[in-house]
């Protein structure tokens, strides 16, 4: 078994897993579709995000647990499950100030996007239980492209990065760039 320590290769295809360039790191990130989003990967297990427009704008999440791996040397994918039964992946390539998103919605979020525009913590077992009501399928799929208007290093496990939603935000906060 490998360390990972070097280049990957035939036997073993998993680069180095430094993620050091996304961990600690705060983005906003505006689809091709106009919907805007912000992450902050707190650490290598969990992400807090807002979503500042689009089908779900208004609903902001603390301590999603994720998976987290790099891809190259620009290129990280984050990948979740919400309790609401939307999974997600994203490739992030903060180098090229771009990344790609796939959203997986069931049915049930699709036709009702505003039951998920909470903040979820306060709503676990409710988004769980509208989860299981469904219906699930068919899933709605949203594969985009994005541009990342900022990309800052804002520090690993800080609690107030993502500590209010996006409406008790000043009206030029997703606006800023870098």
């Amino acid at each position: 078994m490998s360390d990972h320590t070097d280049e990957p290769t035939a036997e073993d295809p998993v680069p180095p897993q430094d993620l050091s360039g996304i961990v600690g790191h705060r983005f906003i990130y505006t689809y091709v579709n106009g919907w805007q989003y912000e992450m902050y990967v707190k650490n290598a297990a969990t992400i807090d995000y807002r979503i500042h427009s689009g089908m779900v704008g208004g609903r902001w999440v603390k301590d999603q647990e994720v998976d987290l791996v790099r891809l190259d040397e620009d290129g990280y994918k984050v990948s979740w499950t919400e309790p609401t039964g939307t999974s997600v992946s994203v490739n992030v390539m903060p180098g090229e100030r771009r990344l790609h998103g796939v959203i997986f919605f069931p049915r049930w979020v699709e036709e009702h996007p505003e039951r998920t525009v909470v903040f979820q913590n306060d709503h676990l077992d409710e988004m769980r239980a509208l989860r299981d009501a469904g219906p699930t399928y068919p899933i709605h799929i949203v594969p985009e492209f994005a541009r990342i208007t900022l990309y800052e290093r804002v520090g690993e496990n800080d609690e107030t990065v993502i500590a209010v939603g996006p409406g008790d935000l000043p009206a030029d906060f997703a606006t800023r760039t870098n």
